[in-house]
């Protein structure tokens, strides 16, 4: 691979799960998808159910349907580079509520992977338990439920904390791909732990 190539498909050989379900904020699924995926990584978009989910724009209108490609509970971290949580309000309290999907994240975090989420889906990072002392953003009403959970919780459009990368809405998301694919590049981040 030439070094041009490296610099431009700096992910070849990745694999980054994606972990949503019905309601999920579209464009925060499809914008880092396609950012992975420019970068030369795989996706994978993994679920609680198998089939397709609906995506949803703003919370209120139905979006695009997505193939899911394996569920949560066949899924194992150690088959992933890393992982994208996206929001929409709907998908993120399903998800915090699932157990296969907290043990999910929280392997990634065992295994020292880069994890991204935006916008709502920090409230699954709460669940998993991996938030207490990090650095974080998200939606601005998760900021009580991070801080309640020992997050530093601040307003700024992407944080970067050992591997994890918040961003709090879809008008953050050029500056979330950036981050995610800059982190995915970089592997395993020794303080991203559980």
């Amino acid at each position: 691979m030439t070094e041009n190539a490296a610099q431009n498909a700096p992910l070849t050989g990745k694999t980054v799960a994606f972990l949503a379900t019905n309601g999920v904020e579209q464009v925060e699924l499809t914008s880092p998808w396609e950012a992975v995926i420019a970068a030369g990584a795989t996706p994978v978009l993994v679920s609680p159910e198998s089939g397709t989910i609906t995506a949803m724009q703003s919370d209120w209108d139905h979006g695009e349907s997505f193939e899911v490609n394996t569920t949560v509970k066949d899924a194992k971290a150690e088959d992933f580079d890393g992982i994208v949580l996206p929001g929409g309000t709907l998908n993120a309290d399903a998800m915090r509520v699932n157990k296969d999907a907290q043990a999910f994240v929280r392997a990634f975090f065992e295994q020292h992977k880069p994890v991204a989420a935006i916008c709502h889906a920090p409230w699954t990072l709460i669940e998993a338990g991996v938030v207490e002392g990090r650095k974080m953003t998200s939606y601005s009403s998760l900021k009580t439920d991070l801080k309640n959970a020992g997050a530093q919780w601040v307003d700024e459009e992407v944080v970067v904390d050992a591997g994890l990368t918040t961003s709090r809405s879809p008008e953050d998301l050029d500056a979330f791909n950036a981050k995610l694919v800059e982190e995915l590049a970089e592997g395993k981040h020794e303080d991203q732990t559980a």
